[in-house]
Protein backbone atom coordinates (compact mmCIF):
# COMPACT_ATOMS: atom_id res chain seq x y z
CA UNK A 1 0.00 0.00 0.00
CA UNK A 2 1.40 3.40 -1.02
CA UNK A 3 1.86 5.85 1.85
CA UNK A 4 0.21 9.26 1.67
CA UNK A 5 2.84 11.94 1.10
CA UNK A 6 2.98 15.07 3.27
CA UNK A 7 5.04 18.08 2.26
CA UNK A 8 6.41 19.96 5.29
CA UNK A 9 7.47 23.53 4.48
CA UNK A 10 9.45 25.21 7.27
CA UNK A 11 12.86 26.88 7.40
CA UNK A 12 13.46 26.00 11.06
CA UNK A 13 15.67 22.86 11.18
CA UNK A 14 14.39 21.95 14.64
CA UNK A 15 10.79 21.90 13.40
CA UNK A 16 11.72 19.66 10.48
CA UNK A 17 13.75 17.37 12.77
CA UNK A 18 10.75 17.08 15.09
CA UNK A 19 7.97 16.82 12.51
CA UNK A 20 9.47 14.45 9.93
CA UNK A 21 10.04 11.44 12.23
CA UNK A 22 6.71 12.04 13.98
CA UNK A 23 4.85 11.97 10.66
CA UNK A 24 6.79 8.93 9.44
CA UNK A 25 5.95 7.13 12.70
CA UNK A 26 2.28 8.00 12.06
CA UNK A 27 2.45 6.19 8.70
CA UNK A 28 3.12 9.01 6.22
CA UNK A 29 5.75 9.54 3.53
CA UNK A 30 7.38 12.96 4.11
CA UNK A 31 9.02 15.52 1.82
CA UNK A 32 10.54 18.71 3.23
CA UNK A 33 11.18 22.19 1.87
CA UNK A 34 12.77 25.23 3.52
CA UNK A 35 11.87 27.95 0.99
CA UNK A 36 8.77 29.16 -0.85
CA UNK A 37 10.36 28.39 -4.23
CA UNK A 38 11.16 24.82 -3.22
CA UNK A 39 7.68 24.39 -1.76
CA UNK A 40 6.00 25.49 -4.99
CA UNK A 41 8.23 23.19 -7.05
CA UNK A 42 7.58 20.14 -4.85
CA UNK A 43 3.85 20.85 -4.64
CA UNK A 44 3.72 20.80 -8.44
CA UNK A 45 6.04 17.84 -9.05
CA UNK A 46 5.59 15.45 -6.12
CA UNK A 47 1.78 15.28 -5.73
CA UNK A 48 1.59 15.58 -1.94
CA UNK A 49 -1.63 14.47 -0.25
CA UNK A 50 -1.32 17.39 2.20
CA UNK A 51 0.95 20.38 2.84
CA UNK A 52 2.02 21.66 6.28
CA UNK A 53 3.15 25.23 5.67
CA UNK A 54 4.98 27.84 7.74
CA UNK A 55 4.31 31.45 6.70
CA UNK A 56 7.70 32.92 7.63
CA UNK A 57 9.94 31.64 4.84
CA UNK A 58 13.31 33.19 3.92
CA UNK A 59 12.42 33.97 0.29
CA UNK A 60 8.85 35.19 0.74
CA UNK A 61 5.60 34.98 2.65
CA UNK A 62 4.08 31.53 2.85
CA UNK A 63 0.74 33.00 1.76
CA UNK A 64 2.23 33.28 -1.75
CA UNK A 65 2.70 29.51 -1.68
CA UNK A 66 -1.00 29.08 -0.86
CA UNK A 67 -1.97 31.29 -3.80
CA UNK A 68 0.34 29.46 -6.20
CA UNK A 69 -0.77 25.98 -5.15
CA UNK A 70 -4.45 26.92 -5.26
CA UNK A 71 -4.02 27.89 -8.92
CA UNK A 72 -3.53 24.23 -9.84
CA UNK A 73 -4.49 22.01 -6.89
CA UNK A 74 -7.05 21.53 -4.13
CA UNK A 75 -4.56 19.65 -1.94
CA UNK A 76 -5.27 20.43 1.74
CA UNK A 77 -2.95 23.00 3.31
CA UNK A 78 -2.47 23.33 7.07
CA UNK A 79 -0.68 26.51 8.10
CA UNK A 80 1.72 26.04 11.01
CA UNK A 81 2.88 29.46 12.17
CA UNK A 82 4.03 31.56 15.11
CA UNK A 83 1.90 34.42 13.78
CA UNK A 84 -1.15 34.44 16.04
CA UNK A 85 -2.92 37.59 14.83
CA UNK A 86 -6.51 37.18 13.69
CA UNK A 87 -5.81 39.08 10.45
CA UNK A 88 -3.03 36.63 9.49
CA UNK A 89 -5.33 33.67 10.09
CA UNK A 90 -8.18 35.17 8.08
CA UNK A 91 -5.89 36.04 5.15
CA UNK A 92 -4.41 32.53 5.03
CA UNK A 93 -7.81 30.86 5.22
CA UNK A 94 -9.32 33.21 2.63
CA UNK A 95 -6.47 32.38 0.24
CA UNK A 96 -7.36 28.69 0.50
CA UNK A 97 -5.66 27.21 3.57
CA UNK A 98 -7.78 24.49 5.17
CA UNK A 99 -6.61 24.98 8.76
CA UNK A 100 -4.34 27.15 10.91
CA UNK A 101 -2.28 25.82 13.84
CA UNK A 102 -0.27 28.15 16.05
CA UNK A 103 3.28 27.44 17.23
CA UNK A 104 4.09 26.01 19.70
CA UNK A 105 1.85 23.04 18.98
CA UNK A 106 1.28 19.48 20.14
CA UNK A 107 1.98 16.70 17.66
CA UNK A 108 -1.19 14.89 18.72
CA UNK A 109 -3.35 17.87 17.81
CA UNK A 110 -1.55 18.35 14.49
CA UNK A 111 -1.96 14.68 13.55
CA UNK A 112 -5.68 14.87 14.38
CA UNK A 113 -6.07 17.92 12.13
CA UNK A 114 -4.14 16.18 9.34
CA UNK A 115 -6.44 13.16 9.54
CA UNK A 116 -9.52 15.39 9.40
CA UNK A 117 -8.18 17.31 6.38
CA UNK A 118 -7.35 14.10 4.52
CA UNK A 119 -10.80 12.62 5.22
CA UNK A 120 -12.42 15.71 3.75
CA UNK A 121 -10.31 15.64 0.59
CA UNK A 122 -11.63 13.93 -2.56
CA UNK A 123 -9.20 11.26 -3.77
CA UNK A 124 -8.95 12.79 -7.24
CA UNK A 125 -7.39 15.99 -5.87
CA UNK A 126 -4.10 14.23 -5.23
CA UNK A 127 -3.96 11.91 -8.25
CA UNK A 128 -0.39 11.31 -9.30
CA UNK A 129 -0.75 9.79 -12.78
CA UNK A 130 -1.56 12.17 -15.61
CA UNK A 131 -1.98 11.32 -19.29
CA UNK A 132 -1.40 13.59 -22.30
CA UNK A 133 -2.14 11.67 -25.48
CA UNK A 134 0.34 8.77 -25.47
CA UNK A 135 2.47 10.41 -22.74
CA UNK A 136 1.92 9.15 -19.18
CA UNK A 137 3.38 11.08 -16.23
CA UNK A 138 3.81 9.18 -12.95
CA UNK A 139 4.61 11.72 -10.23
CA UNK A 140 5.00 9.18 -7.43
CA UNK A 141 7.77 7.29 -9.23
CA UNK A 142 9.11 10.25 -11.24
CA UNK A 143 8.61 8.33 -14.47
CA UNK A 144 7.43 9.34 -17.93
CA UNK A 145 6.39 6.83 -20.58
CA UNK A 146 5.69 7.41 -24.27
CA UNK A 147 3.65 4.73 -26.04
CA UNK A 148 4.21 2.56 -22.91
CA UNK A 149 8.01 2.86 -23.23
CA UNK A 150 9.84 4.65 -20.40
CA UNK A 151 11.60 7.85 -21.42
CA UNK A 152 14.65 8.96 -19.44
CA UNK A 153 14.32 12.58 -18.31
CA UNK A 154 16.91 14.58 -16.40
CA UNK A 155 15.74 15.99 -13.04
CA UNK A 156 15.20 19.46 -14.57
CA UNK A 157 13.33 18.01 -17.55
CA UNK A 158 11.05 16.01 -15.27
CA UNK A 159 10.38 18.92 -12.91
CA UNK A 160 9.52 21.27 -15.78
CA UNK A 161 7.24 18.72 -17.45
CA UNK A 162 5.52 18.03 -14.12
CA UNK A 163 5.03 21.76 -13.53
CA UNK A 164 3.45 22.19 -16.96
CA UNK A 165 1.30 19.08 -16.37
CA UNK A 166 0.05 20.47 -13.04
CA UNK A 167 -1.08 23.56 -14.96
CA UNK A 168 -2.32 21.68 -18.03
CA UNK A 169 -3.79 23.92 -20.75
CA UNK A 170 -2.77 27.02 -18.78
CA UNK A 171 0.15 29.23 -19.73
CA UNK A 172 3.09 28.95 -17.33
CA UNK A 173 5.11 32.14 -17.72
CA UNK A 174 8.87 32.13 -18.23
CA UNK A 175 9.41 33.69 -14.81
CA UNK A 176 7.07 31.24 -13.04
CA UNK A 177 8.86 28.25 -14.52
CA UNK A 178 12.36 29.63 -13.94
CA UNK A 179 11.80 30.62 -10.33
CA UNK A 180 10.06 27.36 -9.42
CA UNK A 181 12.56 25.05 -11.15
CA UNK A 182 15.86 26.97 -11.01
CA UNK A 183 15.18 29.42 -8.16
CA UNK A 184 14.51 33.15 -7.84
CA UNK A 185 18.06 34.09 -8.89
CA UNK A 186 17.37 32.69 -12.39
CA UNK A 187 14.02 34.37 -13.00
CA UNK A 188 15.28 36.09 -16.16
CA UNK A 189 17.42 33.27 -17.61
CA UNK A 190 14.98 32.35 -20.37
CA UNK A 191 17.66 30.47 -22.29
CA UNK A 192 17.73 27.80 -19.56
CA UNK A 193 14.05 27.24 -20.21
CA UNK A 194 14.38 27.13 -24.00
CA UNK A 195 17.09 24.48 -23.78
CA UNK A 196 15.07 22.18 -21.52
CA UNK A 197 11.87 22.65 -23.55
CA UNK A 198 13.86 21.72 -26.65
CA UNK A 199 15.12 18.58 -24.92
CA UNK A 200 11.60 17.63 -23.81
CA UNK A 201 10.21 18.10 -27.31
CA UNK A 202 13.00 15.94 -28.75
CA UNK A 203 12.13 13.15 -26.32
CA UNK A 204 8.32 13.39 -26.22
CA UNK A 205 7.03 14.95 -29.42
CA UNK A 206 6.54 12.97 -32.66
CA UNK A 207 7.84 16.02 -34.56
CA UNK A 208 9.80 18.37 -32.29
CA UNK A 209 9.71 21.14 -34.92
CA UNK A 210 5.91 21.20 -34.92
CA UNK A 211 5.04 20.22 -31.33
CA UNK A 212 1.56 19.03 -30.51
CA UNK A 213 1.75 19.04 -26.69
CA UNK A 214 4.50 21.43 -25.54
CA UNK A 215 3.39 24.73 -27.02
CA UNK A 216 5.14 28.10 -27.00
CA UNK A 217 3.18 31.23 -26.12
CA UNK A 218 5.41 33.76 -27.82
CA UNK A 219 7.16 36.06 -25.39
CA UNK A 220 5.07 34.80 -22.45
CA UNK A 221 5.77 31.17 -21.61
CA UNK A 222 4.74 27.59 -22.38
CA UNK A 223 1.59 25.49 -22.22
CA UNK A 224 1.04 21.73 -22.13
CA UNK A 225 -2.04 20.44 -23.92
CA UNK A 226 -3.40 16.84 -24.25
Amino acid sequence: MMLQRILVVDDEPQIQRFLKPALIAAGFDVETAATAAEAKRLAATRAPALIVLDLGLPDGDGKVVIETVRAFSGVPIIVLSARDGETEKIEALDLGANDYVEKPFGIGELLARIRVALRQTPAEVTKSRLRFGTILLDLDHRRVTLDETEVHLTPKEFDLFALLAANAEKVVTHRQALTQIWGAAHGDDVQYLRVVIGQLRAKLEADPKTPRHLLNEMGVGYRLVP
